[in-house]
């Protein structure tokens, strides 16, 4: 009588194949490999954080039984450990610091990127300008703007303060969606609020939403919260006393950055990527639906 290959034997005389292990062909099985999905019988099984791994994937995760990614290092985000947790940070100062040499240099570029909702000249000169016109470059040019020492200074201080800390923390691509977002959410605010001919500049937006990500990433590690909340009471009180403030950027910036943070720090492991992700592009479409809102009105 001829003998079926292993690979064909049925299970209970059902006539429904039973897979055979890879590498015992001999040996049926119901278990298969996570990763790869081979069959694998119980002497081949290795344990892994869900279900079993076979050998072959298990030497490729080093000896873990994960993917060799996840092996790595990770931030408290998620996010890859880099050699220089300060790199966005430095660059994000460096080019702060290019414009502001530009615009000493030219200080007529200041009138071309600063935030401004719409101006209407004088009949019969130059064209209207602004955001309400199509300028929609001027919501991120703003950002990265300042024409005094003493307005730049601070500004940066506090990039430097916060932002290395928090780069380390969140990993770079969401320390850096946590700065250009809380911004954008500060020039959106100022558009929606300030008079229509009311210049904005300056980084204070995008260094609020770091003031408030840092309360967040304090509070989740149990750090005390009372000299980062001393200080921010202390740039509020300045915020809403002093002339000349876009009070809008800031108050933007920090529901911005506090939004984001919780989503970077406290959510669900198994769902962590979709949360962040997701809370982003919702703090995004917020800021774009502000921005709308204000260009129908003033158009």
């Amino acid at each position: 009588m001829d003998q079926q290959p292993p690979g064909d034997r049925s299970a209970s005389g059902s006539g429904v194949p039973t897979p055979t292990c890879y590498r015992h062909p001999d040996r049926g099985t119901g278990i298969s490999c996570t990763r790869c999905e081979r069959p694998i019988c119980p002497e081949c099984m290795v344990s892994a954080s869900v279900g079993f791994q076979c050998p072959d994937c298990v030497r490729e995760g080093s000896g873990t039984g994960h993917h060799p990614a996840a092996s790595r290092p990770r931030t408290l985000a998620g996010g890859s450990v880099a050699a220089d947790p300060r790199l966005v940070t430095k660059i994000l100062l460096g080019i702060n610091l290019a414009v502001f040499l530009l615009v000493t240099i030219r200080p007529a570029l200041v009138n071309d990127l600063t935030l401004l909702g719409r101006w209407d000249p004088a009949p019969m000169l130059v064209p209207a300008t602004g955001v309400a016109e199509g300028e929609w470059y001027r919501l991120v040019t703003s950002m990265f703007l300042h024409q005094e020492v003493v307005h730049i200074a601070f500004n940066m201080l506090g990039l430097w303060w916060l932002g290395g800390q928090l780069e380390a923390a969140l990993g770079r691509s969401r320390y850096l969606a946590l700065y250009l977002l809380s911004g954008l959410a500060g020039s959106a605010l100022t558009y929606l609020l300030a008079a229509p001919g009311e210049g904005s500049l300056g980084a204070s937006g995008a260094v609020y939403g770091l003031f408030g990500a840092t309360a967040v990433l304090m509070r989740r590690m149990n750090y005390d919260l009372r000299p980062v909340l001393v200080l921010l009471a202390l740039n509020l009180v300045f915020t809403f006393t002093w002339g000349g403030i876009a009070w809008e950027a800031h108050v933007g910036g920090l529901i911005a950055g506090v939004a984001i943070a919780i989503a970077m720090v406290h959510a669900p492991r198994e769902r962590r990527t979709a949360v962040q992700a997701g809370t982003c592009a919702l703090v995004l479409l917020v800021s774009l639906g502000l921005i709308v809102v204000r260009t129908m009105a003033l158009t």
